[in-house]
């Protein structure tokens, strides 16, 4: 695969873009500076808590939304997305199981796919932040781009050279673990949208390399062993990966190093010793927020990334995210866009809950602006600073 690929599979669209600056509403954290981050939409309006366990300690400048969506704001179904356009509603138990069984005679050969089904009951959770990843929790992107040594100060050649390093490592990880040369482009937005043609196969003695799978849309015709594209055994083999990368995946989140050789193990710690240091300790910072929101029994990460899925999973896995970011939280918005990702994310944990948009760029922010979801904007360590007081101290 050419470089050029992968630096075009890395790179986010509209990436480094910023949005014109808006006077928004701000408050002020015991005597610390007024932040000037987090903003309702204009229509946001401040909502009851939703019970006697919830959070006192959000100040009024912060109004809290549950995220409604009105009927003309849920877009287009997209194929293969089984719950884009659908109302945004929490089904009860008995509805769930009633419309489980309606389903369930009928396979649509992969145009279906489970809901989002690995997440924990929802019942006590208040509060879900959707975290951006380039340019918001790691530095990556302007690392490649030499957008970040000019704007700090940095050595260029230092700062080039280390982003071009960790793209190396990232489709290292990516081809060799996680099937990126079947999959990429058989992309898909969540770990679990082909687990329905999934037959349950043990996996321990499957040869993956021989099974005569291709993913490459110059083959779309193949009728060997492989099966036609989207028929029902390459969509069977399809999912078979998706299973394996979703295994991979839950062994090595709190040891990625497990996956390399001693030599490429110690190259990882230092190349992310070097960014840390060139970023002057930007992802320790974020690491930090993301901490305090796992700590709390109430709420919840996910991970909304535009970079494709398998890629963004190996991100995650060098970056030392693992353990903040299960694989059911990651989702990539690379074939459907922020907005239905959210849309999906609000469907999966119900409207209920406050939602917090947490990103720098102008995607995420205009689909926080969409659902009604307050937004904090990332553009420098300062905004990450005030993000981890913010939280620290329960205003968020």
């Amino acid at each position: 695969m050419s470089a050029y690929v992968y630096h075009r599979a890395l790179i986010a669209p509209g990436a480094g873009q910023r949005s014109p600056k808006y006077e928004y509403p701000t408050y002020t954290i015991l005597g610390q500076n007024q932040y000037q981050h987090c903003y309702p939409n204009q229509n946001f309006t401040t909502s009851t808590p939703p019970g006697p366990t919830e959070s006192s300690s959000v100040t009024p400048d912060f109004q809290e939304s549950k995220s409604d969506s009105s009927p003309s704001q849920i877009q287009r179904p997209i194929s293969g997305d089984s719950s884009a356009g659908q109302p945004m509603r929490a089904m009860s138990s008995k509805e769930t199981e009633e419309q489980s069984k309606k389903n369930m005679p009928v396979k649509n050969r992969g145009k279906g796919k489970k809901a989002d089904s690995l997440s924990p009951q929802h019942g006590d959770l208040e509060r879900v932040f959707l975290w951006d990843l380039d340019e918001t929790i790691i530095i990556f992107h302007s690392l490649l781009t030499g957008s970040y040594a000019q704007k700090y100060g940095k050595d260029p050649t230092l700062v080039v050279g280390s982003g071009l390093a960790m793209e190396e490592m990232i489709f290292e990880v990516a081809d060799t673990h996680l099937f990126f040369n079947d999959l990429e482009e058989c992309d898909q937005v969540h770990v679990e949208d082909v687990s329905s043609d999934d037959n349950g196969q043990d996996l321990s003695n499957y040869s993956f390399t021989t099974d005569g799978f291709n993913g490459t849309a110059g083959n779309r015709n193949l009728t060997s062993g492989s099966g036609v594209q989207g028929g029902m055994d390459w969509m069977r083999k399809l999912a078979f990966r998706y299973r394996r990368v979703s295994e991979v995946y839950e062994k090595y989140k709190s040891n990625v190093a497990g996956l390399l050789s001693p030599q490429r193990r110690d190259s990882l710690q230092r190349l992310r010793d070097d960014i840390e240091t060139l970023t002057d300790g930007w992802l320790g910072t974020a690491m930090k927020c993301l901490q305090l929101i796992q700590a709390r029994k109430n709420c919840v990460n996910v991970l909304i990334t535009t970079t494709q899925l398998v890629p963004a999973l190996a991100k995650v896995l060098l970056y030392g995210l693992g353990e903040v970011f299960p694989i059911q939280n990651v989702y990539s918005a690379t074939k459907i866009g922020k907005e239905s990702c959210f849309e999906r994310i609000v469907t999966r944990f119900g409207k209920k809950v406050t939602y917090v948009v947490i990103g720098d760029g102008r995607d995420e922010e205009m689909a926080a602006k969409q659902h009604n979801m307050p937004f904090w904007r990332i553009t420098n360590h300062n905004d990450l600073i005030s993000l981890h007081q913010a939280l620290e101290l329960d205003f968020l």
